[in-house]
Parts: C-alpha cells; sequence; structure tokens
C-alpha cells in the first residue's frame, strides 16, 4: 500500500483531515504524570486513546525525544508502537545531510521506529533524499515554506527560473515544482504552512498532486479557509493539517485526554466547515 493510499483510508474512515502533533513537553504536563518515569509515554498513549477516531495521521517532533537523551528514544519507540497501525505517523524530524548520512536517517526512521513519512530538508538536493525514497509504502514531505515567523527570510527569495527567459521565482516555489522531479519507490509530499496563506496557494499551483503537510494552525493561528482552499491535492486526496499543543494542553489538570478529545473534535469540526 502507497502511503497515500493508508492516508485517504484514514482521512475516509475518520472523516477529517486532522494530525495531531505528539510534540510532547514534561514541563507542560499535569503534575501527577511528570513524577513517572513513563511519564510521556503515559501522556502519549492517553491522548493516543482519546483522539485516535478523531485523525489522519500523528506527528511526533524527534527533537521533544532527543531531548531525554536515550529515554527519550526508548518514549518514542513506545509511542508510535501505540498508535493504531492504519493511522499514519509523520517523524518530523527535518532530516537533511549527504547520502550516507540519509541512509542511517531513513533506517531509523522507517526500519527501526516504524514510521510511515518524514520531514526533510530537501536543499542539499535529489542525492540526499534518494535513500528515502528507496522505501516502498513510506513518504517524505519536503520543506517548501514553514510556518514559522522567520520563514520568510529565505524561503520568499527570488532566484533564477530554470525556464528559458522566465522570470525569477521564489525559492518555496522552486522547492514545490522540485518535487515533482524526485523519482523512487516512496512518495513525495509538501510541508506548507497555513501562516502564509498566499505562498500556500502558490505551491499548490506549482504542484497540484502532492499532498500537504499543514502546519501552523491552532497556537498559530493559520487561515483554515485557505488551507481547504488549497490544501487538496487533484486527484482529491486532503491536506494533513497539524496542530500540537492546542490540543495536547488544551488541560494541564487530570482532565487531559478529555480535552484533548474536545480540542481534537472542535478543530476537526472547523476545517469540515470549510469544505
Amino acid at each position: 500500500m502507497l502511503f497515500t493510499d493508508k492516508l485517504s483510508l484514514a482521512q475516509t474512515r475518520s472523516g477529517s483531515w486532522l494530525c495531531i502533533g505528539l510534540d510532547t513537553d514534561p514541563d507542560k504536563m499535569p503534575p501527577a504524570l511528570r513524577s513517572r518515569e513513563d511519564t510521556i509515554t503515559a501522556f502519549n498513549r492517553a491522548i493516543i486513546e482519546a483522539t485516535h477516531d478523531l485523525v489522519c495521521a500523528y506527528k511526533p517532533n524527534l527533537a521533544f525525544y532527543l531531548a531525554r537523551g536515550s529515554a527519550g528514544i526508548d518514549e518514542l519507540a513506545a509511542t508510535v508502537s501505540a498508535i493504531p497501525r492504519d493511522i499514519p505517523v509523520i517523524l518530523d524530524a527535518k532530516f537533511g545531510d549527504i547520502d550516507s548520512s540519509a541512509r542511517g536517517y531513513a533506517r531509523f526512521a522507517f526500519e527501526t521506529l516504524g514510521a510511515d513519512a518524514v520531514t526533510v530538508n530537501p536543499y542539499l538536493g535529489a542525492d540526499a533524499l534518494a535513500p528515502f525514497l528507496e522505501y516502498s509504502s513510506h513518504a517524505i514531505f519536503l520543506l517548501a515554506h514553514t510556518s514559522n515567523p522567520g520563514a520568510s527570510d529565505l524561503q520568499d527569495a527570488l532566484v533564477a527560473n530554470d525556464a528559458l527567459e522566465a522570470m525569477p521565482e521564489a525559492l518555496f516555489v522552486r522547492v514545490a515544482r522540485f518535487a515533482k522531479t524526485l523519482k523512487g519507490k516512496g512518495e513525495v509530499g509538501l510541508v506548507v504552512g497555513a501562516t502564509f496563506p498566499e505562498q500556500l496557494r502558490e505551491a499548490r499551483e506549482a504542484n497540484p498532486s502532492v499532498v500537504f503537510l499543514i502546519p501552523g494552525i491552532g497556537t498559530q493561528g493559520g487561515s483554515l479557509e485557505q488551507v481547504v482552499e488549497s490544501g487538496v491535492t487533484d486527484a482529491g486526496i486532503g491536506p494533513i493539517v497539524n496542530a500540537s499543543r492546542s490540543i495536547l494542553y488544551a488541560s494541564s489538570g487530570d482532565d487531559f485526554p478529555d480535552a484533548a478529545r474536545k480540542a481534537a473534535i472542535k478543530l476537526r469540526d472547523e476545517i469540515r466547515a470549510q469544505e
């Protein structure tokens, strides 16, 4: 099964484009959980149990687990194991290195951890992405236009267009078109933030067919209207709309699973209302 097949089935089953980012920070968790040895795993499992019927994917962010050393990697592995296998898992790591290093990253993400997809930095070029694309049933999401405030510092910079006599184009547009040229057994998507609605529209115009992973909804305040307008592929597959803090930390008390579920339902329904 291709990654997009698994994603499409998950979206249909849940009636949702929502992805929950598992950016789990012990300092923001209920006090009762902080003293447990399995604090991260226990929190994540509770979130997954409360929301698994409402999402099309989960996206653990590697940085939050690396910060806890080897214990964090064990917690990440336990978290991935707790996610139902019919729900795609996207490891948000923004990998980007030469091909020999990329091969190690790909082995960790896809073989050791069991993730279905990863986020990657495209700026080393196609040879650095090729090891990830050797894996069928998996996908990579290229950083095109991210959701953080400084994204425009480089991603909106104009670069020469590779078409003869064409006007210069933004770097993120070049990345969106570059995604169409990559070959392999795996699939390619794009990370495009909801906080820059015009860039989201332009990225879709540049590449109508790939799935978008869209951060910036929720705490960052991105545009749901533009997400729905520009997010869907030409084959009708919806975007993966990520929210993290607004759902994970909807409550700082022991009722956090119920609060997370209510927040997830609210955001899912807000997305549906725009369709």
